[in-house]
């Protein structure tokens, strides 16, 4: 549903949009006389390491101390 919608289409259609956003993701952007006045983000939740990383935890080798300053030549 990315894109633009008047305030009056907005208003009348307030929740059904609200729930297609919360659901795709995507962002709008409300128009008072074709001029941008607001945009409806919405918040997405915050990914956990587990999540992002979880497919190679337990997998990976350290070969030098990354707890050490990398040395640039």
């Amino acid at each position: 549903m990315t894109g633009t919608i008047s305030k009056v289409k907005f208003k009348a259609k307030m929740l059904e949009i609200f729930r297609q956003l919360e659901a795709s993701g995507e962002e709008l952007i409300v128009t008072d006389h074709d001029k941008p006045v607001l945009r409806i983000v919405p918040i997405r939740q915050k990914t956990t390491v587990a999540e992002l990383f979880g497919d190679v935890q337990g997998r990976v080798t350290y070969l030098e101390d990354i707890n050490q300053p990398a040395l640039i030549e």
